[in-house]
């Protein structure tokens, strides 16, 4: 398994409709077909010293590999994305890992 976690900063000064447009263009990455489970959500209400919660939206997608994940990265979902939303964060920190 491939598990893709990528974590965004939005700019601080979007207004609602930017931030309604990350939101749909993030959750767009689901109906890409490599994609076997996605989670996108917002920090938990946890507070302990070594968690952060500094970002404001965190993407979770699962593939059942390597190239699977390759795959959703060249679909035009996936750059359709990041073409009209990279604009909207400050930061992104992407980290994958295989089980």
């Amino acid at each position: 398994m491939f598990v893709h976690c990528v974590y965004f900063w939005l700019r601080d000064d979007l207004i609602g409709e930017e931030r309604e447009a990350f939101v749909e263009g993030v959750n767009s990455l689901m109906t890409i077909s490599t994609v076997k489970h996605g989670f996108v959500g917002t920090p938990a209400d946890t507070n302990r010293p070594i968690i952060d919660r500094s970002y404001s939206y965190a993407l979770v997608v699962v593939f059942d590999d390597q190239d699977d994940h390759d795959a959703y990265q060249d679909d035009p979902v996936h750059d359709r994305f990041r073409d009209t939303c990279a604009s909207l964060w400050s930061d992104v920190k992407i980290y994958d890992m295989v089980t």
